[in-house]
């Protein structure tokens, strides 16, 4: 988190500007989560926006709930 909120690490998250965790899952093996990343990220915006709402619905910075800084 902090490499990517300091722009350390290229890709998307420097590119645009990214800074807050609204939404993460646990997954049980590195196959399962790369496989859920894709089905996220095939889904359309609302469907994400959806997603999001449904456990953070304040659309709070979860980062800081992680106490990983």
């Amino acid at each position: 988190m902090y490499e990517h909120r300091n722009g350390i690490i290229k890709g998307f998250t420097k590119k645009y500007n990214v800074k807050y965790l609204m939404f993460y899952e646990v997954c049980k093996d590195v196959y399962y989560a790369i496989t859920r990343e894709k089905q996220i990220k095939a889904g359309s915006r609302k469907k994400k926006i959806d997603l999001i709402k449904s456990i953070n619905p304040k659309w709070e910075d979860l980062a800081e709930k992680l106490d990983i800084f």
